[in-house]
């Protein structure tokens, strides 16, 4: 255990700065949320959402999680570039575990969404949100786990497939249908009850419904349960697929 950490850490650590030399990832990140944010938001406004709170309430939870949604479901494109130029198998060959090399990378992308996610917060802010503390830093919390699991996946996918090409159609093909069912632009409420029904099925719903509920103060209710105990069970299948195949990869 105690050289896993290590190796996570040097792993993280060799991200973390790749990061921070690239200004453009970290601030165009966040680039099309708030778009929604600036552009979608004002046409909510004292329009009756189905849900508690304001609509600013109701919005900028679901553009959290839209952030680590397409944010995290595409970080396996750079894994495909290091596999290409080699980089992937000069690591493997390394005294480093293979499991480090996983953990350090989902850590940094769930590290970048968050600090994302607190910019986001702040524009929102200025634009008229407000919620308790503790609720937003749940929203945070939300948006690391699902960054996490997304990263996972994807860096999965991407150990699967040699061209970015075969990389794209496979993620829009999750990520659309996974915003769509899961209420993040607007309350699954509005919707015809087989769509409601429908969207029961989709994980992500629980996480945006309890960001929504910590943003209006809930937090001793069934949504917010179910919706930590379905990020956890997300985050532990994820990072387990996600292992499973960086072991298995090369062997």
């Amino acid at each position: 255990m105690p050289a896993l950490l290590t190796d996570t850490a040097l792993i993280f650590g060799r991200y973390a700065r790749q990061t921070l030399r690239s200004k453009f990832q970290i601030l165009f990140g966040v680039l099309t949320p708030l778009l929604y944010l600036l552009l979608f938001g004002p046409l909510l406004t004292d329009l009756p959402l189905g849900s508690d709170g304001d609509s600013w309430q109701v919005l900028v939870p679901g553009l959290l999680l839209q952030l680590g949604l397409f944010g995290a479901t595409f970080s396996g494109f750079a894994l495909i570039i290091e596999k290409q130029f080699g980089v992937v198998e000069r690591m493997r060959v390394t005294p480093v575990s293979r499991l480090a090399l996983l953990l350090g990378r989902i850590l940094r992308d769930a590290a970048l969404f968050v600090f994302q996610a607190v910019l986001l917060v702040l524009a929102s802010l200025a634009m008229g949100l407000r919620a308790p503390l503790a609720g937003i830093l749940i929203g945070f919390a939300f948006v690391g786990l699902l960054a996490a699991g997304l990263a996972s996946l994807s860096y999965a996918l991407a150990m699967k497939v040699d061209k970015p090409h075969e990389f794209g159609p496979a993620v829009n093909a999750v990520s659309m249908p996974s915003m769509l069912l899961s209420g993040l632009m607007l309350p699954m409420a509005l919707a015809p009850a087989w769509l409601d029904v429908l969207s029961h099925f989709m994980p992500f719903r629980y996480l945006v419904d309890a960001v929504r509920a910590g943003y209006v103060g809930d937090y001793a209710t069934t949504t917010m349960l179910y919706g930590v105990l379905m990020a956890l069970a997300f985050v532990l299948v994820s990072v387990t697929v996600g292992t499973r195949v960086f072991k298995r990869a090369g062997a």
